[in-house]
């Protein structure tokens, strides 16, 4: 390698060290997002729509939910350029497809929370007919579906990535396995116990800190 070469890729390098911090970044602005939860719309519409059509609400999914996914993969990114100098290139390299495949998908989902539902909510408020119905017509097979099928490609893109941090060195084993298992129930937790979900967030968060300070020095250096 070129002098000249070195000093490129060690100053890619560099802002790659600087882009791993948007990996606990984007945890936690995760856990911030899920401190509070929505009421059932199906128990309790007019409850619903008072809480969507709140700022904090709007500001949850535009910031946390969707900046923080854009977030998220680029410190994913800036961790494969790292991971693929060690011993789970391939590994890293599918994680990384499979994370930027589910959060685009998942941004459909966010992008009607933040947007389609506050919508609905005021109509419902100002007494429109058909508000309710609206809910259903959005959140129809065809967002279901794009959501599960990112939910099936976050959550593996969440375990390889865990794994291939884990396989570069002793030292990220435990970080690695952590930020994995701590995203999985995150994810899992915001259909069952949602009031657990900034818990595994900030599992996550923390797992996201030691990956950052880690795994720079954890892999080969620039020769």
């Amino acid at each position: 390698m070129t002098t000249a070469q070195h000093e490129r890729t060690g100053s890619g390098l560099g802002l790659a060290s600087a882009g791993l911090w948007l990996l606990p970044l984007y945890a936690l602005l995760l856990a911030l997002s899920t401190l509070t939860h929505e009421p059932d719309h199906a128990e309790a519409f007019g409850d619903w729509s008072r809480y969507v059509t709140t700022d904090i609400f709007l500001v949850n999914h535009i910031v946390g939910s969707i900046l923080g996914a854009a977030l998220g993969l680029v410190g994913i990114v800036s961790a494969l350029l790292f991971l693929v100098r060690g011993p789970a290139a391939a590994t890293a390299t599918v994680a990384t497809a499979l994370t930027i495949v589910g959060n685009v998908l998942f941004t459909g989902l966010f992008a009607a929370a933040a947007f389609a539902q506050p919508a609905i909510g005021r109509a419902f408020l100002a007494g429109q007919e058909g508000a309710e119905g609206l809910y259903d017509e959005v959140y129809g097979t065809p967002l279901l579906t794009t959501f599960g099928i990112g939910a099936v490609c976050f959550l593996a893109g969440a375990v390889m990535f865990g794994r291939a941090v884990a396989r570069t060195s002793d030292s990220l084993r435990l970080a690695g396995w952590g930020y994995a298992v701590a995203l999985v129930l995150f994810v899992i937790s915001g259909f069952t116990v949602s009031v657990v979900q900034p818990v595994f967030a900030a599992l996550a968060c923390a797992a996201a800190v030691l990956i950052a300070l880690r795994l720079p020095n954890a892999v080969e250096p620039v020769g």
